[in-house]
């Protein structure tokens, strides 16, 4: 009989342990077992959120490993072009001009600064023509992949 004790008591304790663990109010055996099963599928539902997040941060902080930032903004006719890197880039305004040129675009002022660090600021027409309905999006997609194609051109 001292078995036969010992076993119920290891289980209530367990039990109360599964209950504790799974912040359940229940008393029967059976409702802290349904209790624990739930609170098992919320915390599969938890980790796999938590992995789409960190998959998520990842793919984010993959793009942002270009050198340069890129921002383009809407003017009346045409947009000004802002490309910012922290490192000096050597080479990289003619990709980002021949990028402009694919597209059609017409450099009207630009500054640039490349000493210490690469600074791109240009003011830009469109030319006539079939690429009449270039939108700032494309722009910024282009000088993007230019500037991705700068630094593989780079790291081979």
């Amino acid at each position: 009989m001292g078995s036969r004790e010992r076993k119920k008591a290891a289980l209530y304790e367990k039990l109360e342990q599964l209950r504790a663990a799974s912040n359940s109010n229940a008393v029967k055996k059976a409702s802290i077992v349904v209790d624990a099963t739930r609170y098992i599928e919320e915390l599969k539902e938890r980790v796999e959120k938590l992995n789409q997040d960190v998959t998520t941060q990842q793919t984010s902080t993959q793009l942002n490993l270009l050198p340069a930032q890129v921002k383009i903004e809407t003017l009346e006719k045409g947009f000004l072009i802002n490309v910012f890197s922290e490192k000096n880039c050597p080479g990289l305004l003619v990709s980002i001009l021949e990028a402009f040129e694919e597209l059609g675009l017409e450099v009207l002022d630009a500054r640039v600064s490349c000493s210490d660090n690469f600074h791109l600021e240009a003011v830009s027409d469109q030319n006539e023509g079939p690429s009449d309905s270039i939108d700032a999006q494309a722009i910024k997609q282009a000088v993007t992949q230019a500037i991705r194609h700068w630094s593989d051109e780079r790291s081979d």
